[in-house]
């Protein structure tokens, strides 16, 4: 599965990042026009076509009328607490539900993973949860409330000295890097990928409830 996420990317957030800072952060504004704030915080969001779910009865098409369950992921909020050695993070979402089908009580569980990635794309960790809707008889909305979390290296999310060096080093008027942006020298932007992580949260689907999601 290809994981874009609603999760901003690092260097997009320097506009809604600027006015956040705090203690602990890396703060780079050295007269070259860069403000941006790197946290060890991972990103949080939901991947493309993992938000929704739909069920269909069993044993008929995948047409309107067949189906069964639908569902989606709203309401997405993070926490982070960074203060030790293992940064956690943990996100708790609403999951709203409807059901073609409102006779009797039922209740449905429906599964949902939290995955880890670092610099873009290397699946650090993937874990497996579930959340449970119980409808009343003659209800067709449910709603339920979950959470994930995840813990990651602090070491791993934070930039090396030399790094650091290299983007909050101040420059002077005729230093022959003066005019530079530090955060395109290749070392840097490599490191800061390596320190990127990201936390996704989404329905845990069959190939055929992707592909469901991805063309209707």
């Amino acid at each position: 599965m290809m994981f874009r996420t609603r999760a901003l990317p690092v260097l997009a957030m320097v506009a809604a990042l600027a006015g956040c800072s705090r203690e602990g952060e890396l703060v780079i504004d050295q007269g070259v026009g860069i403000t941006s704030v790197l946290t060890t915080c991972p990103a949080v969001g939901i991947p493309d076509y993992t938000g929704d779910i739909t069920t269909f009865r069993p044993g008929e098409d995948r047409s309107t009328a067949s189906l069964d369950v639908s569902a989606a992921i709203t309401n997405l909020r993070s926490t982070c607490d960074d203060t030790g050695e293992q940064v956690y993070s943990e996100a708790v979402f609403q999951v709203h539900a409807r059901r073609a089908d409102t006779s009797g009580s039922r209740t449905v569980t429906l599964p949902y993973f939290v995955t880890v990635l670092r610099g873009g794309g290397a699946v650090v960790s993937k874990r497996v949860g579930e959340v449970t809707l119980t409808f009343a008889d003659g209800q067709e909305r449910a709603s339920a409330t979950a959470k994930a979390g995840s813990f990651i290296n602090r070491a791993d999310a934070s930039l090396p000295e030399d790094i650091r060096e290299k983007i909050t080093r101040r420059r002077r008027p005729g230093d022959i890097d003066a005019a530079l942006d530090p955060l395109a020298d290749p070392d840097v932007k490599a490191a800061i990928a390596r320190t990127r992580f990201e936390m996704l949260v989404g329905f845990q689907l069959t190939e055929e409830q992707l592909a469901y999601n991805v063309t209707r």
